[in-house]
């Protein structure tokens, strides 16, 4: 009972009075002040769209090798009689220089030999001309007598028809008388056989012509000459030695003309045929046709060896196609031909292009121009623009070429648009930019593209 008087005579006037205090104090205090929300600019880094001229190039890496290689393979043995003071590793030698010799004597006997040989074989000849008309004259003496028995053979039979002789001496003419044609027909015999004999000796003597021939190629063979200007790239004979056929004796790199097999993209091959011929891009992955392709499109290549801080550059051709494309790298080989590697070498300043020398390659073609922007302003087909008010828009564009950094694009963005170049976060359309100009990106673009000419 003392608990509900409690609760009605002091709590609850107590609760009364302070719910009356706080209405009064609500009612009688001024309003809360509002507060705009006003838009936030995101900040954005851009550049500004200009048409530059970039050249569509593609860059690779390889070795040089010589266009030319000679081999002094000897084709006869005999011993080395004389070997050029030049033929040592690393010595240049002009076109017709002579190598080395063999020793010639055995070749000098050879051909004394066959011509020996010949000689007696036309003696011979002449021998079977002589008897020949020998025969001849023997046979119309032969061929007389033989009338003359037959005559007797003749007056024989009639008289032993008239029983004037016996037959012991009927036939002893008629054995005179085939003796003697049998003479007649042994001359014939030896006459018809002469033109067979004729021949085989005419083909004996062309066998020693043969043989001569063969003994004087064998002595031109001993002297070793070199046929284009080359450097020694290995030796393996000397004075004295006895070299053998087929023996290597000497290798040498022609100095004319290099060769350099740069291993480039074939991704970045085909992007450069698309941008130079779009037809050209089909063929990227056949060897023998992209050889043909490229000798008619007209690029230009280069090749650059580096030496520390230096940069010594050849102009160069393309030449043709290595025969696979490499399964593992899926680089493929583009093969260029520096005419004149020698040329213009100057010791300490600019070496000559040599075998082994690690280089890079570059082809280009026709630059193309258009607005150049860098490849990370590329959003799945679109880039980001900031309009006239400093909002957001997307453009939607197709790239003309895609290089390295850099993307060219020949159509869908004006020239003087402001391209973001900077990640905005979320993507908004429409949403306020506080646009920064990237000055640095922008001087870097058009050293880019001037590189690229």
């Amino acid at each position: 009972m003392k608990n509900i008087l409690r609760l009605f005579l002091i709590t609850l006037p107590i609760a009364a009075i302070g719910a009356g205090i706080l209405g009064y104090l609500v009612s009688n205090s001024p309003p809360p002040a509002r507060v705009e929300i006003a838009e936030r600019a995101t900040v954005v880094r851009v550049i500004v769209a200009e048409n530059q001229p970039v050249a569509p190039s593609v860059t690779g890496f390889g070795l040089v090798s010589p266009a030319r290689s000679f081999e002094a393979i000897a084709q006869v043995a005999g011993s080395v009689d004389y070997v050029n003071p030049e033929l040592s590793k690393g010595g240049i030698l002009p076109a017709g220089a002579v190598l080395l010799r063999l020793s010639p004597e055995d070749y000098t006997l050879a051909i004394a030999q066959a011509r020996a040989n010949i000689r007696a074989a036309e003696a011979k000849l002449d021998e079977m001309a002589i008897s020949e008309r020998n025969q001849a004259a023997a046979l119309a003496l032969e061929q007389e007598a033989l009338a003359l028995k037959a005559a007797d053979l003749e007056r024989a039979e009639a008289l032993f028809a008239g029983g004037t002789i016996s037959q012991r001496s009927l036939d002893a003419t008629r054995a005179a008388h085939l003796a003697q044609h049998q003479k007649v027909l042994s001359i014939e015999s030896a006459l018809s056989l002469l033109p067979s004999q004729r021949d085989v000796q005419l083909e004996q003597i062309a066998v020693y012509r043969a043989n001569l021939e063969t003994a004087e190629l064998n002595l031109r063979r001993t002297e070793l000459t070199l046929p284009f200007a080359a450097r020694v790239a290995s030796v393996s004979v000397e004075p004295g030695q006895f070299v053998r056929v087929g023996q290597t004796t000497a290798v040498l790199d022609g100095i004319e003309m290099a060769e350099v097999e740069a291993q480039v993209s074939v991704a970045a091959l085909r992007n450069l045929l698309r941008a130079t011929d779009p037809d050209a891009a089909l063929f990227a992955t056949d060897p023998a046709l992209m050889t043909e392709v490229l000798r008619g499109l007209s690029l230009n290549a280069e090749v650059t060896l580096s030496l520390g801080g230096d940069s010594i550059t050849w102009p160069a051709s393309v030449d043709r196609i290595s025969a696979s494309v490499d399964p593992k790298t899926g680089m493929i080989g583009v093969i260029l031909q520096v005419e004149g590697a020698y040329t213009g070498a100057r010791p300490g300043e600019r070496p000559p292009l040599t075998k082994g020398m690690f280089v890079e390659a570059t082809l280009s073609a026709s630059p193309i121009t258009g607005i150049i922007v860098p490849r990370q302003a590329l959003r799945a087909g679109q880039v980001l623009v900031a309009d006239q008010d400093d909002r957001l828009m997307t453009v939607p564009v197709v790239p003309e070429l895609v290089q390295d950094d850099i993307v060219v694009l020949t159509e869908g963005l004006a020239q003087g648009a402001r391209v973001i170049v900077s990640d905005p976060g979320p993507l908004i359309a429409g949403m306020l930019l506080s646009v920064v100009e990237d000055t640095a990106l922008m001087a870097s673009l058009a050293a880019t593209t001037g590189q690229a000419q």
